[in-house]
């Protein structure tokens, strides 16, 4: 029996020709099962929809609630079976409700991991290795180039802007979904307990966060808040929301990025980003490596990403290794920013005298 029998790349994404359904799928299909709420994994518009709650509420918020004729939902360690194939969903560590998918099938396992990361959150459920015949592995940051400094460390580090210009605002670009929660969660477990500001594209995802219970202290819409009460102040947006327009009332602002792209000082410097963020969702080189050892698996697939040097390495370790070489999924969430940001509508700055609005 070959893995391809059980799951293989396709137009539309990786196929399970035993269960009919789709991992991830690229297009609209009758069938998906999908491992976390980004948008370059998942779409709208399929029959059936299997995934974690968290990622069911998610979609719902961001494409209404009928963005899919059915849905099912799994827990971690729980199981579903479909033509035959069981399917068990174990923590990415990712974002909230993020799942690696294990697929069983006549004493095969293959586990698609979507996106994850081995790196402490204090907002999802940390990865989870599981033992597996092939691991199927992302590798946005799949280079050795890439390896991420603790997150805290970086977070002090905006932390120490803020003390040392309290005449300016610090806005801070971060994805909407996960990575901004994140940095909230992060800047709390700082010790920083004054209001934290955000662009309206936040407030849906960061209110359903807060609604599974984690504590990310008081947050505030920036927009009814007067310029002069901002100074000193983190305000948190998608980073398609930093531009002049949108800043330009701002005191002095110092734009910051937090992204694993920001080990790349041309992007930095490229994006006019002032105080760069090594802050990733994903897993780093390390992370990468760490984590196919720890599955223990004998074969590795590559979705996307660095693909031909996380290859490379499985080969060097004995792995039989390919790349599959998806289309369709972004290195970040940035299709969703462009959406979420639109469907926010206009969104003011903060004004010369304007009311001051009370955090909650």
């Amino acid at each position: 029996m070959r893995p391809e029998d059980l799951l293989c790349p396709s137009t539309k994404g990786l196929y399970s020709p035993a269960g009919d359904f789709y991992v991830d799928p690229v297009r609209a299909v009758d069938r998906a099962v999908i491992t976390h709420g980004h948008s370059d994994h998942a779409r709208r518009g399929h029959g059936k929809v299997l995934a974690t709650r968290e990622t069911l509420d998610i979609m719902a918020l961001r494409y209404g609630p009928d963005f899919a004729g059915e849905t099912q939902a799994i827990g971690y360690g729980e199981s579903v079976e479909i033509n035959g194939v069981r399917i068990t969903a174990h923590p990415a560590g990712h974002v909230l409700g993020s799942a690696q998918m294990a697929l069983d099938w006549r004493g095969l396992t293959i586990v698609a991991s979507g996106d994850y990361k081995d790196a402490r959150d204090p907002t999802c459920a940390p990865f989870v290795p599981v033992k597996c015949h092939v691991f199927i592995s992302e590798a946005t940051f799949g280079l050795p180039v890439f390896r991420h400094p603790d997150a805290a460390d970086e977070t002090a580090k905006l932390l120490r802007s803020v003390a040392l210009f309290p005449e300016r605002a610090h806005i801070l670009g971060a994805y909407s979904l996960g990575k901004a929660q994140r940095m909230m969660a992060l800047i709390r477990q700082a010790g920083h307990t004054a209001p934290l500001y955000m662009h309206g594209a936040l407030t849906e995802i960061t209110a359903y966060y807060e609604a599974q219970g984690i504590a990310l202290g008081p947050v505030a819409h920036v927009t009814k808040m007067a310029k002069a009460k901002l100074a000193g102040a983190i305000v948190i947006a998608p980073p398609m929301a930093i531009t002049d327009l949108w800043t330009r009332n701002f005191p002095d602002p110092v734009t910051a990025f937090a992204s694993g792209w920001m080990r790349v000082r041309a992007r930095a410097r490229q994006r006019g980003i002032e105080l760069p963020l090594v802050v990733s969702d994903h897993a780093d080189w390390d992370g990468l490596t760490a984590s196919v050892t720890a599955t223990g698996c004998e074969e590795l697939w590559v979705t996307h990403g660095a693909e031909d040097a996380l290859v490379h390495w499985a080969q060097t370790q004995g792995l039989k290794a390919k790349p599959l070489h998806m289309v369709g999924y972004a290195e970040e969430d940035e299709a969703a920013e462009g959406e979420a940001v639109a469907m926010s509508g206009p969104e003011a700055p903060p004004q010369d005298g304007a009311p001051e609005e009370t955090a909650p």
